[in-house]
């Protein structure tokens, strides 16, 4: 079964050099792939979730249904807690740009984004309170409201020089296609 979710896709080689090479720009798609980071947590949760799972079994043998239960459920939930994390980032399609968080999930339309732009400002490292100095990719929204972009995901790509690059690269080539200037003023 192919996860998707889990890689960008081959489009995004650096051999491209066609910004939107997609025939069906509806689908939303990840412009990076994941941070080894992201990857080996959620390959240690689910292998986590496969030992409570075998737990779950030898307490079903054992006839104790109602602790069966409960571990089933906690089965449940780190692999839904698993694949969350490989779900979230930032997506683009035609529709505008979405980030996902673990719990959250915020779209914002082209038509709403005025600038996309690169600046240098201290990035989280790896999700967690300590910043290091680094690149990130700011929207700038209609009305002055700054927000989304691949800024919040810079920790996917922190090492990843060319991998940012080329994510910024295609946010700017998706938002100059289905942008602010790419709509005519009479349909805005």
């Amino acid at each position: 079964m192919p996860l998707t979710f889990l890689t960008a896709d081959r489009a995004f080689d650096a051999t491209d050099d066609v910004a939107l090479p997609f025939d069906d720009h509806d689908q939303w798609r990840r412009p990076y792939r994941p941070g080894p980071w992201r990857v080996g947590a959620a390959a240690l949760a689910l292998l986590l979730a496969s030992f409570v799972l075998l737990a779950a079994v030898i307490i079903v043998a054992a006839g104790a249904m109602s602790g069966a239960v409960v571990t089933f459920v906690l089965a449940a939930l780190i692999i839904v807690s698993a694949l969350r994390m490989l779900r979230v980032g930032t997506w683009v399609s035609r529709h505008g740009v979405r980030r996902v968080g673990f719990f959250t999930t915020t779209t914002v339309a082209w038509t709403r984004v005025t600038q996309v732009r690169t600046v240098q400002q201290p990035v989280r490292w790896l999700g967690l309170p300590r910043t290091v100095q680094g690149q990130a990719l700011i929207l700038v929204r209609q009305g002055g409201g700054g927000g989304g972009g691949v800024e919040g995901d810079k920790d996917e790509v922190l090492s990843r020089i060319e991998a940012f690059d080329r994510a910024a690269d295609t946010v700017e080539a998706w938002n100059a296609e289905y942008g602010v200037a790419a709509v005519p003023a009479a349909t805005r």
